[in-house]
Parts: structure tokens; sequence; C-alpha cells
């Protein structure tokens, strides 16, 4: 019996090729989340640069969720830098503030 949906023999559906950043923007979104906040601000581009791309390939790249992931803890790692950078301000104006 032949099912009227089925693909035709031989026909192997195959996944389309991941971005080749995608993997870049998740490793320095770990990065910039686990140890260096620095690297947040890095995986938010690459990974949004490389959304965006995969979003104009029509479906030809993939990838899609690793870019996603690498954007959403890019934007933890630049909060967490954020802050850093204002608690080091604020131990800075209150080192000067007590010295005098």
């Amino acid at each position: 019996m032949s099912y009227p949906n089925a693909p035709a023999p031989g026909y192997s559906p195959v996944p389309p090729a991941n971005h080749p950043r995608a993997v870049l923007g998740l490793v320095l979104g770990i990065i910039g989340v686990a140890i260096c906040a620095i690297a947040g601000p890095f995986a938010f581009v690459i990974s949004n640069n490389a959304m965006k791309e995969i979003d104009a390939s029509g479906g030809t790249i993939g990838g899609r969720g690793m870019v996603q992931a690498g954007k959403i803890l890019g934007i933890i790692g630049i909060v967490f830098l954020v802050i850093g950078v204002i608690a080091g301000v604020i131990a800075v104006i209150s080192s000067f503030a007590s010295s005098n």
C-alpha cells in the first residue's frame, strides 16, 4: 500500500548545515557568563549577525538554536559587565572619598 505523502524511495531528509559562527557565538556567550564578562558583547554581536544571515537564507542555513542561545548568553554577559563596571566605579569613588 502506498501512502499519499510518503517520501520517494531513497530520500533521506538532511538538515541544513549550521552557520559557521553559530558555535563561536555560543562559546563566547558561555565564556561571557562563566569566566570573563568582556566576551559578552562579542557573543551578542556575532550571534546577532549570524541570526540575521540565518533568517535571510530562507532555511538553507541551520544553527538558529545555538545562535539564539549565544545571543541570550551575550546579553547576560553584558549585564554582568555593566554591573562590574558600576561596582568598580563605586569602589574607586568610595576609595577616594575615604582617603580625604
